[in-house]
């Protein structure tokens, strides 16, 4: 190398106590009076398009390579198959992540002439037996998990890295195991991650175009960026953590845009600020809630999902027994059923008993508990609260203070200051006899709170709590058993805890009306409600349930686990062939990508720490493409895997995908500043104000090549050892499965 090229050996070009020139700023002597358009020359320029067409090429092979095994539903395929399906046949159903990849799954069935018949109930049910076209539902995810690495390289590329450090990334992400597990299967995580580099990818473009603000350019990548994080978070809630990487980008970009030397009035600054509120904020939104527009057009018919709702919602869609709700009068004999655990109030001539096993005395008087099937005894006739009962034949409201007659036993429901047989914290519920004097008239009172259906009480749509009136607790039930002396039925007691979800029961029947009678005063009629109160309601949820789900499973790990993959996950098997797929990743390309993002904290703590004291160790322009280019992966993995430290639900490895994606992009950026000496530039597009550039050629030595070739070799055997797990195509022997096993908690199935 002659000329400047020469100083681009050195890591750093400048004495060790002189701040270096920001080149952005002011030329050298040595400076093109010119500016310069691209840093790639055209054979470049081609070299890089025929690495990219070969590393999609092996994408494509690694996910579509004998994507037709096994013929069987595969783990959640029982959940995102069935919503598919459900989506094909317009039933309403509920899922705590939000529409958008499920439906590209029921369009991809619709345009492969799928009908929904196949629910997907059961883990090894037979895709053929039941007709079912799984190749073609499969392809989509595993096209799109194949779209991925060319992805992945053009963002590398577009940041300003070298051939060789794209192409390291590419690689890494093709033949990663959990990559391509998930991404061949009918799974949500490879729209997820796709649409997720679609936005790094759109956002890198953006950013270059920085010196032509408001140009076309500019507004498109912008555009293409909203839409993209738009995209993601309408695949799963997670995609705000996209936001939020790219979220944190902005700011920076709009912190230096204020700075006074940029020389913009606060009126150029605001345009640009409300330019990105339209881009990155409104348009996304207006894209997210599109789905959701979609997805309530699509599921008009009554279906699984439909208790999840209120009966608002439910009123919405057709054949719902909403519909079908009468108003309840005082007088009426009613069921009452338990809306979570959907058990009867229930009461019958036995007692409690007066001691139970832990010593406790009860009152003795007549239980009342939650019964699971129809009978005589789960019928109550309304009074209203006066001894007279002056209102028979009035319409019960929300807000009425209310007696429950049970019918069979002719006795009053009561709550009194007496422990509840299982729980000492609650109130016992029993009955008082109609045929005592009046005394505890007061303990018979329960005011009625309707918290859906209207003001009025009808059967099926109004949920209710039933609040005490004298001691203020609400009736309650709970799946704990009673005895044997309760019949191992559900306990019922007074819950102290009035604003528990679980309060809620609602009327389901009276006796004694006829069908001329329901036809009367019911209306059949599917009801309307704006989309914007279906739209949060559903949200609300979606965000509680998804937050509900701490049930602990066989196969659910931790946050701190995933890195250093100490659990996987079983994800299929086959007891006659024993064949299985086993979720995990690639072991050895993952625990370098673990000791890449260890380099980038050295790294940055030293430099800085170095400038503290007045050395320069880096060149300007290598130290800007680390902290810019790398560091902006390196936030990316932060925000794709920190805040699952701050979740209370079951956590599973798939949960690192992303951050995975961003692990792999973060070593080859590390790999490149290790071996590969200077940077490729300028690589942001030229404006109207840029100075001339001087350009910059990143130095590729053989110890690059030979140490990439190493990296890439491990990575592949890795790949390679573990695959008959990640396929499920062949069945390692027990000396096989042993070999495998690098950590104790991986528990491979046949493995004795």
């Amino acid at each position: 190398a002659t000329g400047s090229e020469s100083t681009l050996r050195q890591r750093s070009t400048v004495p060790k106590h002189t701040p270096p020139t920001d080149s952005n700023t002011a030329a050298t002597e040595d400076a093109p009076k010119k500016v310069i358009k691209s840093v790639f020359t055209s054979a470049e320029k081609t070299n890089s398009l025929i690495a990219l067409a070969g590393l999609t090429a092996l994408a494509i092979v690694s996910r579509f390579y004998k994507i037709n095994e096994p013929d069987e539903v595969v783990f959640d395929e029982v959940h995102f198959g069935k919503f598919a399906s459900y989506y094909l046949r317009g039933s309403y159903f509920f899922d705590v992540h939000p529409p958008l990849a499920k439906m590209m799954l029921a369009a991809m069935g619709y345009f492969i002439g799928y009908d929904g018949h196949f629910l997907f109930d059961n883990i090894g049910d037979k895709y053929n037996d039941n007709n079912v076209p799984y190749i073609g539902l499969r392809a989509l995810p595993a096209f799109l998990g194949a779209m991925t690495v060319p992805l992945v390289y053009m963002t590398m590329r577009e940041a300003g890295f070298p051939i060789l450090t794209c192409a390291l990334a590419a690689f890494f992400v093709i033949f990663d195991n959990m990559l391509v597990t998930q991404t061949r299967l009918i799974l949500l995580d490879s729209m997820l991650v796709f649409f997720m580099m679609c936005s790094i990818y759109s956002y890198v473009r953006f950013y270059k175009t920085r010196n032509n603000p408001f140009s076309l350019k500019w507004w498109s990548w912008m555009i293409a960026t909203g839409i993209s994080i738009a995209l993601t978070t309408s695949v799963k809630m997670v995609g705000l953590f996209t936001v939020a990487t790219i979220g944190v980008a902005v700011i920076w970009d709009l912190w230096e845009l204020l700075d006074i030397r940029r020389r913009l009035t606060m009126q150029q600054f605001m345009n640009h600020f409300y330019a990105r509120a339209i881009g990155l904020i409104l348009i996304p939104v207006v894209v997210y809630l599109f789905w959701f527009y979609v997805h309530f057009a699509i599921l008009i018919n009554s279906g699984p999902g439909d208790d999840f709702m209120s009966t608002e919602f439910q009123e919405t869609l057709k054949g719902n027994t909403m519909a079908d709700g009468i108003y309840v009068k005082y007088g009426d004999n009613i069921t009452i059923r338990h809306k979570d655990t959907s058990v009867y109030l229930h009461s019958h001539a036995h007692n409690y008993p007066l001691r139970y096993d832990d010593g406790r005395i009860s009152s003795a008087g007549q239980q009342v508990t939650g019964y699971s099937h129809e009978d005589p005894n789960n019928l109550w006739q309304i009074y209203s609260d006066n001894v007279e009962n002056t209102k028979i034949g009035n319409q019960v409201k929300d807000k009425d203070v209310i007696r429950l007659l049970h019918v069979a036993t002719s006795s009053w429901l009561l709550a009194h200051d007496v422990a509840s047989p299982t729980m000492t914290t609650n109130e016992e519920i029993t009955t008082y006899s109609t045929n005592e004097d009046g005394s505890r008239f007061n303990e018979t009172t329960f005011q009625i709170i309707l918290e859906s259906g209207g003001d009025k009480l009808r059967t099926m749509a109004s949920n209710f709590k039933l609040l005490h009136q004298s001691t203020k607790v609400a009736i309650w039930t709970h799946s704990q058993k009673l005895p044997d002396w309760g019949f191992e039925q559900q306990e019922v007691n007074g819950n102290k805890n009035l604003v528990q979800k679980s309060n809620l029961w609602l009327s389901d029947n009276i006796e004694g009306k006829n069908a001329s009678e329901i036809d009367q005063e019911s209306s059949k009629a599917v009801k309307t409600r704006s989309f914007i109160l279906k739209f949060l309601e559903l949200q609300g949820k979606m965000i509680s349930h998804n937050a509900g789900l701490t049930d602990s499973h066989p196969y659910q790990s931790s946050p701190i686990e995933w890195p250093f993959l100490v659990r996987g996950i079983s994800f299929w098997t086959e007891n006659e062939t024993r064949k299985q797929i086993y979720l995990i990743g690639n072991p050895l390309g993952m625990w370098i990508a673990v000791a890449s993002l260890a380099v980038i904290i050295g790294v940055s703590g030293a430099d800085l720490l170095s400038r503290r004291r007045g050395f320069y160790p880096l060149n300007q322009d290598v130290q800007k493409r680390f902290y810019y280019a790398t560091g902006f992966f390196f936030i990316g993995w932060i925000f794709h895997y920190i805040p699952f430290f701050l979740m209370g639900r079951a956590l599973f490895l798939h949960h690192y995908m992303p951050a995975l994606v961003f692990s792999y992009m973060v070593l080859a950026a590390v790999h490149g500043f290790i071996f590969i000496e200077g940077v490729d530039g300028p690589i942001s597009d030229p404006g109207p104000e840029t100075r001339p550039r001087q350009l910059q050629r990143a130095i590729v030595p053989v110890i690059a090549y030979a140490t990439g070739i190493i990296l890439m070799a491990i990575h592949l055997g890795s790949f390679l050892f573990f695959a008959p797990l990640s396929y499920g195509t062949s069945a390692p022997s027990v000396a096989g499965l042993a070999r495998r096993k690098f950590l104790p908690q991986w528990d491979y199935h046949f493995a004795k």
